[in-house]
């Protein structure tokens, strides 16, 4: 029973990796995508500018995405069923929270720097580097968060 508690906590941890992260994501560029839309409509030229502020907040989903694989393989579910302790169950939930918040809160945070960056974008398309400079900016504290949760997630079995 105490085993089997290891790795229902590991498999919370890559669910919690995945949804918030691709949860964030998708209203982040649910977000854009809609501010671009008028836009788009007034002038179709301006898509591809605007593709790339829409896709920005969607980086973050990617992210939980793959640390909730690397649960899922250290843990055996994708190749050779592995015991899984309790600690390290334990390791596997709290190693995917960076990414999860993180990824949930900075892709929202995006999207509003990036929504800023369709205004820019829709009265001086010459300036649209600017606004994927700024919505960039957000994008170093997913990064961080994502990358605190790999190598917690790569330790775990040093537990």
């Amino acid at each position: 029973m105490f085993n089997q508690m290891g790795i229902l906590l590991a498999i919370a941890g890559a669910v919690l990796a995945a949804l918030l992260a691709c949860i964030g994501s998708a209203k982040g560029v649910g977000m854009v995508s809609e501010a671009s839309a008028a836009v788009v409509i007034e002038d179709p030229s301006k898509f591809a500018k605007l593709l790339i502020l829409q896709l920005l907040p969607g980086t973050q989903g990617l992210y939980g995405f793959v640390v909730a694989v690397m649960i899922l393989n250290g843990i055996g579910i994708l190749g050779t069923a592995q015991d899984v302790s309790f600690t390290q169950g334990v390791g596997y939930l709290v190693a995917s929270l960076p990414v999860a918040i993180g990824g949930w809160i900075s892709a929202v945070a995006q999207a509003r720097v990036a929504v800023t960056g369709v205004s820019i974008v829709s009265k001086s398309p010459n300036q649209s580097s600017k606004a994927i400079i700024s919505a960039t900016l957000v994008e170093f504290y997913a990064l961080l968060s994502f990358i605190i949760s790999f190598l917690m997630v790569m330790n775990i079995n040093k537990i």
